[in-house]
């Protein structure tokens, strides 16, 4: 049977869900974690995607994303996922798939959803707080007087 199409409306936001295999772990140290949100970062960026929320989980991955052209955030997800799974074969020495199957995503048509995913993220944030403060203890510091306007 076909596979049916994603519904894809540029610029609503999509709760997209990525799973291990069998659900084993897609992330095995903390390198990982700010690998794997560095690279979903540099392909939202090129694929014209924008990342609301986050949970990297041990086993799955959270996220609220919305393209700005149809197609983005299913383009980001194949650069992301053919980067980070070639990162970890690469530097675990292992082949094959860490993900199962499709990513799965829902549009985000309501309030009352995104509200819904927000407390989800919000839930879990304990369980990943320690990796996102480590990422956030990363980032340069804005200095007085610095902007993005060129």
């Amino acid at each position: 049977m076909a596979r049916l199409h994603r519904i894809d409306v540029p610029g609503v936001a999509q709760h997209v869900i990525v799973r291990g295999v069998d659900r084993h772990p897609c992330f095995f140290g903390d390198a990982d974690y700010e690998t794997s949100l560095a690279l979903l970062r540099a392909s939202a960026a090129s694929c014209d995607c924008a990342i609301h929320a986050f949970v990297l989980m041990t086993n799955h991955v959270h996220l609220l994303l919305s393209g700005n052209v149809v197609g983005a955030v299913s383009a980001t997800m194949h650069r992301d996922g053919l980067r980070y799974v070639g990162h970890v074969n690469r530097f675990y020495g292992r082949t094959g798939t860490l993900f199962e199957g499709r990513f799965r995503s829902s549009l985000v048509q309501t309030e009352r959803y995104l509200l819904t995913c927000m407390r989800y993220f919000v839930r879990y944030w304990g369980q990943v707080q320690y990796m996102v403060q480590a990422l956030i203890a990363r980032l340069p510091r804005a200095t007085p007087g610095a902007g993005a306007a060129r």
